[in-house]
């Protein structure tokens, strides 16, 4: 099997709040939550149909300062869709902070939005991905 990115460890506050998060307001779908003891879980949400995930870590101790900041500002992840306009507008109805107005760029439809912790993401419908649509 070739190698592929399957997980990202993403640090947040609370496992509960961040799947409320995750899953009742991004609609990605919770695919573990398993306990580990000592009050850790071991929990994986995802968009729906991808492969790949969020490994939602809770943080500790120093980590707790990096929660919302593990890029250091910038945008950190990139949910990739393939109709902009209908998951920007499920976004925004159900609470989704966005940063911006949509733009259009060169490499596609993007938006940036932010999660319950403050951590930047792309909304991006790529300029491929459009093409296709027509």
């Amino acid at each position: 099997m070739p190698q592929r990115l399957a997980l990202t460890a993403l640090l947040v506050r609370d496992y509960d709040e961040a799947i409320g998060f995750y899953v009742g307001k991004l609609g990605f779908e919770l695919v573990e939550d398993t306990h580990m003891g000592g009050g850790k879980r071991w929990v994986v949400v995802r968009p729906a149909g991808s492969e790949a995930g969020l490994l939602l870590a809770r943080a500790s101790g120093e980590q707790a300062r990096a929660v919302g900041d593990q890029a250091g500002g910038r945008v950190f992840l990139f949910l990739e869709t393939d109709d902009f306009d209908r998951d920007h507008a499920r976004m925004a109805a159900a609470g989704v902070r966005f940063l911006e107005a949509p733009r259009r760029e060169p490499y596609g439809t993007v938006a940036v939005f932010e999660d319950l912790y403050g951590t930047k993401w792309d909304l991006i419908q790529p300029a491929r991905a459009a093409a296709a649509r027509r």
